[in-house]
Parts: structure tokens; C-alpha cells; sequence
């Protein structure tokens, strides 16, 4: 016997091919057919299968059995009410400025996050002019990539008391660096996966009965071993750059992939560029505390002539950062159910990987080695601090400074700006 289940599937498969070739009241003759064929329950099982109100589905039963006199009305291709967005030209942009902000209530900040429901942003818009409805914001979200998330278990013991004062203060070093035209980029390595014929959360389509048959343990296979995907999100032209690192994850292999998107994508995107800002986690191989990362960017700098600032997210907050979901979520939507059983199906499947607003992804395989425990020592902190080529900010230092390249060294010594303390401000 066909499960219900089963059967809402098969009707699902069907409407989507038909649908297309249908106007709308033989599309409501199609699902009134398809309910009286399921029987008990048929009209919510056509309702679910085809994404629409039941009424529709149990109009159409009326009219397949004559009981509503003359047909039913068929709109002419295009017709029919127009989407509030398109009557309201400036209500997405509304709707963006009330769920982009760094603490709640910030129209302005760059990074987004929202604990506001839909009813209460409908209820904002609708004070600002705008005629729409909860359900319309809800659409209008899915739409912008948003979507209804329950809370995540991200934050180890007591905040931070300056939590939120570094987010506002990450975000301003955000919109000054947009506003001169300055690449701002969210940094991260995504967790290890194994490469071979492993299971992979999630479900795909395939043939009824056929599913992808993957080895009943996740041992790690000795040959093809593990992969550590290390992500670079351009924010401002939403596009990811994934090096598929196959040794270590360190702080050398960190700002080799950053290097990299450089290299490859960032200097032909902003070749007026004399700064970059990175926001990074805490911890990890771009941590704060991790002495190889600053060096590795000193040398960065210095071979770039980019003066780069790093604003780290202050304990517990990693998933604020945007690469997380904007670029890696989907990324594990795009492998979702699908082995990753080699090198090249790892990298092909992270740079297909898109979405409606536009992201696109570039990814390559980085092979190098990167040996764990290299050490620095005091003395070279020392002297990267002395030489004024590492700036710590005046606001917690440990998370926010810039490492300034010798050619800008240079200007600031002559200015006078380093006969001092390091210990100033991003931007002086």
C-alpha cells in the first residue's frame, strides 16, 4: 500500500512538471482530480504537495464536479496582484536596515542579527509608510537569505562585559573601511572533514530504494586523510574564497589562504586598495593570542603594502562572524548527503555552491605542508612591537590592531606618529 507520505511526493513530482503548462483554473481542475483520486484526506495531501491554501484544491473539486456554475476564472499570463516589493520599491531596503544590525536597533551596521519576529518588523515598516503584512516579511526575508533559526549553543560562561561595545566597535572599523573603498572580509576554518566514501548529514534525490552506500564507520582513511576548508567572505561583493587545505591548520596555512584570495580574486577587485580589514574569531589558527598569526600578517603586509586590521570577536560570539552563514552554511547545504570522496569533488562541490543573492564561490586545493609547533619567541614580539609595525588600538588591544607594511612605516616615523607608544588608534 502507498504510504501518504509516498503519495505527496509522487503528487509533488507531478506538479512541478505540470504546473508550468497550466493556466490557473486547469491547474485547480488538475489538484481537485489528483485529491478525489487520494480520497480520505486528499485535499490537504494536494494542498502540502503543491504549496497551496486548501481552498484552492477543494475549488477545484467544486468545479471538476459541476457544483460551482461557469468556469472559474484563468488570469492572462502576468496578471493578477502585484508583489508588495514591486508596488513598494523602497520596502526591501526598509526591511534590510531594521535586520542589519550589529546590537539591536542599528539601521546602519553591516552585520546582521535579529531576534525581532515578523510580526514586530511588519509593524515597524507599516509606522515608516509601508503596506505590508507579517506573512509578506517572512517571504521578503527567505527572499534577502534569511531564515527562522532556533538559538545555538555558542557562549561558554559569563560575557564579556565589553561584548556589544566591540561589536560597535568592529562595525565602525567595518563602514569606514567600505566607505574608502577598503576590502572588508569575514576569515575562518570550517571544520575537518574526511575524504572517502563517509556519510554526510542531509538528504538528496535519487532513485526510489538507491540510496548512496557509505562505510558503516568514520575511520579515517589513511590515503586520501582529511581536508580543512579555510574561507575568505568578502563582504562587500559577496563572494567566498575556500582554499581545501590537506595538511595542519595553522596560522601559517590562515594567512596562506588569505594570501591567496589576494593574490587571485581581492587586487583585481580593489586595486586602488592601501587597507584591508579582517574579522576573525577568537580562538583557533586566527586567533588573538596565536603569535604565528601576527607574524605571518607582518610579513603579509610587508610583501602587499596593505596595512591590514584585524578586529577578533570577543569570547563566545564566533558565530556572529559572517562567514559562518553566509558562506560555510551553505556550503553545507551544497554537500548535504553527498560522500565527499575525493579531493576534486570537495572543491568542485564548494565553488558550485551559489545562492539567489548572488554569492559565488572560488575554491582550490592547497597541498603544501604546514608543520604545528613553530614557535615565536619573545624577542620577535618584541621586536615586531618596538619597530611600529605591529599597532595595537587603544580599545582592547588584544583583539583590535593594525600591522602596518615598511612603506607606510616609513610616512609615520617621519611624521612623528611612532616616536611614542604603538598603543593608538586604527586609521591615526
Amino acid at each position: 500500500m502507498v504510504s501518504a507520505a509516498d503519495r505527496q511526493a509522487e503528487v509533488s513530482r507531478k506538479w512541478e512538471l505540470l504546473s508550468p503548462f497550466l493556466d490557473e483554473r486547469q491547474r485547480r481542475l488538475w489538484m481537485g482530480t489528483e485529491a478525489r483520486e487520494a480520497g480520505h484526506g486528499g485535499v490537504s495531501l494536494v494542498a502540502r504537495a503543491a504549496g497551496v491554501a486548501r481552498s484552492t484544491v477543494t475549488r477545484g473539486l467544486f468545479e471538476l464536479e459541476g457544483s460551482e456554475a461557469g468556469p472559474g476564472p484563468a488570469r492572462r499570463a502576468g496578471g493578477g496582484r502585484k508583489r508588495a516589493s514591486v508596488t513598494d520599491p523602497g520596502l526591501v531596503a526598509a526591511l534590510r536596515a531594521l535586520v542589519d544590525p550589529d546590537a539591536r536597533g542599528d539601521p546602519e551596521s553591516p552585520l546582521e542579527w535579529t531576534t525581532k519576529s515578523v510580526r514586530v518588523l511588519a509593524d515597524e515598516l507599516v509606522k515608516a509608510g509601508h503596506r505590508v503584512s507579517p506573512p509578506t516579511v517572512a517571504r521578503l526575508l527567505k527572499d534577502e537569505g534569511f531564515s527562522l533559526q532556533a538559538n545555538a549553543k555558542v557562549t561558554e560562561g559569563r560575557q564579556h562585559p565589553d561584548r556589544d561595545a566591540q561589536f560597535r566597535y568592529i562595525n565602525d572599523q567595518a563602514k569606514d573601511h567600505q566607505a574608502a573603498g577598503d576590502p572588508v572580509i569575514s576569515v575562518d576554518a570550517k571544520k575537518k572533514e574526511n575524504v572517502g566514501q563517509f556519510r554526510q548529514a542531509g538528504r538528496t534525490w535519487r532513485p526510489k530504494g538507491q540510496p548512496e552506500k557509505v562505510q558503516v564507520h568514520d575511520f579515517i582513511d589513511k590515503e586520501l586523510g582529511k581536508v580543512t576548508p579555510y574561507g575568505v567572505y568578502d563582504i562587500g561583493a559577496n563572494s567566498g574564497w575556500v582554499s581545501v587545505g590537506t595538511d595542519h591548520d595553522t596560522a601559517a596555512f590562515a594567512v596562506s589562504a588569505i594570501r591567496t584570495w589576494w593574490e587571485k580574486a581581492g587586487r583585481d577587485a580593489y586595486p586602488a586598495a592601501s587597507r584591508l580589514l579582517i574579522t576573525a574569531d577568537g580562538g583557533g589558527s586566527n586567533g588573538y593570542r596565536i603569535r604565528l598569526w601576527k607574524t605571518e600578517l607582518a610579513r603579509f603586509t610587508s610583501d602587499t603594502g596593505l596595512a591590514v586590521t584585524v578586529c577578533h570577536f570577543p569570547p563566545g560570539t564566533s558565530k556572529w562572524n559572517k562567514i559562518e552563514h553566509r558562506l560555510f552554511s551553505r556550503i553545507s547545504l551544497a554537500w548535504r548527503g553527498r560522500p565527499l570522496t575525493s579531493h576534486e569533488v570537495i572543491v568542485n562541490t564548494i565553488a558550485a555552491t551559489t545562492t539567489r543573492t548572488g554569492l559565488t564561490v572560488t575554491a582550490e586545493l592547497d597541498s603544501a605542508e604546514y608543520p604545528k609547533g613553530v614557535k615565536i619567541s619573545d624577542k620577535q614580539m618584541r621586536e615586531l612591537d618596538n619597530s611600529g609595525a605591529l599597532r595595537r588600538h587603544e580599545f582592547h588591544g588584544e583583539w583590535n590592531y593594525t600591522l602596518v607594511p615598511p612603506s607606510q612605516l616609513r610616512v609615520l616615523f617621519l611624521n612623528g606618529y611612532l616616536s611614542g607608544s604603538c598603543s593608538t588608534t586604527a586609521g591615526t
